[in-house]
């Protein structure tokens, strides 16, 4: 009997580590053919005109996809690169070569849904079969205490039955060899940036980490935290840093393209706490189990999560007010810790977790800017964009979310003393106030103009003055919320 011919659909699943479609064709003794698409749709526009992907994601991707690449040719195998719409590449390499079967990495929103749909009607045209496996969790769905349709909607309800009942499953094994594509083939070329219509980014040297894609890089990035900076014994107590590599992990952009498997990390954490285990060890399997919620939720909910009104389908009069947004975007609001997250954002593609919830605060409670708006953005510039958890953590922010606590105002101030009290951040991204105190940094509004001129800045001309105000803004804005809602 033939071997059978398997083929690969890569997509958010860029690694060979415990990697469920590899290891179910290679179980079949089955010679596979690994393919990655770059889809034309996943370069176009978002709908408030931003580019889907931009040059920093599409980077990172690119990395990946060779990185991925290079391993495979490691094994004895290849990647086969097309640019095209996957149902159309996919269903003619399936012809082309006789494949049996397409193994895939299942997704759960809309566009990628859509896609999935469109290739299994084109190879039932063909006699083709397209089989998928779960794969981006840390737990399994059929290892849930509930059905998906039972989610709870209350992330602590879903953690404590989850941690009292589910376990997580074991990394699968890597391949050691691969039987070679048949010859013929045409592997085909990455493609460059400029390829896909967009420009290299600069290389600015304030950022945190010099981010490389690739599972290479993933892994190399666990072995520094963990093990050789042995960083995870304080995790908890620097995670809301904004300042240097090890503050955090750092490894969404890895986890977000696949690149790391979330059972991975989980069994080197296990590892980990055979030498050291405390709060911070758990708190890094904590935030892995709120990326499987978002995703779960997702599987849940479908489109919900990108309707204006959200999970909770509150229906809020959202502005869309562009002079302020594209002030917001550039990091000209007059508010530092804003500001400096919104210009990192910019040259880097990254921000912090605490930055996130202060920006989309900021553009929500204070400005009361269509938060699909800030979502797309972050879509568009996020070197660790994930649908599931990005949606998810703006429908919260915004307060339509499921686990929203009603108008949660985020005290930009207090935030920056909190998190920045001697300014390092905002003048690491704000030169214009490098000279400013650190006492009073954070409301550079409020220099007088003896001391703007000791401070070489010059507010109005250098740094912008705060475009609301701060406290009248988030209760004006509160007033719009209830009334939504319904509360007095």
């Amino acid at each position: 009997m033939p071997e059978p011919r398997i083929l690969i659909w890569y997509r958010n699943d860029l690694r060979i580590h415990d990697h469920e479609p590899l290891h179910q064709a290679l179980k079949q003794r089955g010679q596979v053919f690994p393919v990655y698409c770059f889809d034309p749709r996943q370069f176009g526009q978002t709908s408030f005109g931003f580019p889907k992907t931009g040059a920093f994601r599409a980077q990172f991707l690119r990395e990946s996809v060779a990185d991925l690449r290079r391993s495979l040719r490691t094994l004895g195998s290849d990647l086969v690169i097309r640019m095209g719409k996957p149902e159309d590449v996919i269903s003619e390499l399936v012809q082309q070569w006789q494949i049996d079967a397409v193994h895939y990495s299942q997704e759960v929103t809309a566009e990628e849904l859509a896609i999935e749909v469109a290739l299994q009607e084109r190879l039932k045209a063909i006699n083709g079969t397209l089989k998928g496996f779960w794969g981006h969790t840390l737990y399994h769905p059929d290892d849930l205490p509930f059905e998906i349709t039972h989610l709870p909607e209350i992330f602590t309800q879903f953690r404590k039955q989850v941690e009292k009942t589910a376990t997580v499953n074991s990394v699968l094994p890597s391949p050691r060899i691969l039987k070679g594509l048949p010859e013929g083939i045409q592997v085909g070329t990455l493609p460059t940036l400029e390829d896909l219509g967009l420009v290299s980014p600069p290389v600015d040297d304030r950022a945190v980490l010099p981010f490389q894609g690739g599972e290479t890089a993933g892994l190399n990035r666990l072995d520094s935290y963990f093990w050789k900076g042995d960083r995870l014994r304080i995790y908890k107590e620097t995670r809301n840093g904004m300042l240097g590599a090890d503050y955090s992990s750092k490894f969404s952009p890895w986890l977000a393209l696949g690149c790391l498997s979330p059972r991975y990390v989980y069994e080197q954490v296990q590892q980990y706490e055979q030498r050291i285990r405390n709060d911070s060890t758990y708190w890094l399997i904590f935030e892995l189990l709120w990326r499987d919620y978002f995703r779960f939720i997702c599987a849940k909910h479908g489109n919900k999560i990108f309707y204006t009104s959200g999970l909770q389908g509150t229906s809020i009069p959202w502005k869309a007010d562009w002079e302020r947004f594209d002030l917001w975007c550039t990091g000209q609001t007059g508010f530092p810790l804003v500001d400096a997250n919104m210009r990192e954002l910019a040259v880097t593609g990254f921000m912090s977790n605490r930055g996130r919830q202060n920006v989309a605060s900021f553009l929500t409670k204070n400005l009361g800017i269509d938060w699909r708006m800030g979502a797309e953005w972050f879509e568009s510039l996020l070197i660790d964009y994930d649908v599931c958890s990005n949606w998810g953590n703006w429908n919260y922010t915004a307060g339509v979310g499921n686990d929203a606590r009603g108008f949660r105002f985020f005290n930009i101030l207090k935030q920056s003393k909190d998190y920045d009290r001697n300014g390092e951040y905002v003048k690491h991204w704000l030169p214009e106030l490098a000279e400013v105190p650190a006492a009073k940094v954070h409301e550079p509004w409020k220099l007088q103009p003896v001391e703007q001129k000791r401070f070489n800045v010059r507010i109005g001309v250098d740094y912008p003055n705060p475009i609301v105000d701060l406290f009248k803004s988030a209760a004006a804005n509160e007033k719009v919320y209830n009334a939504a809602i319904g509360r007095k």
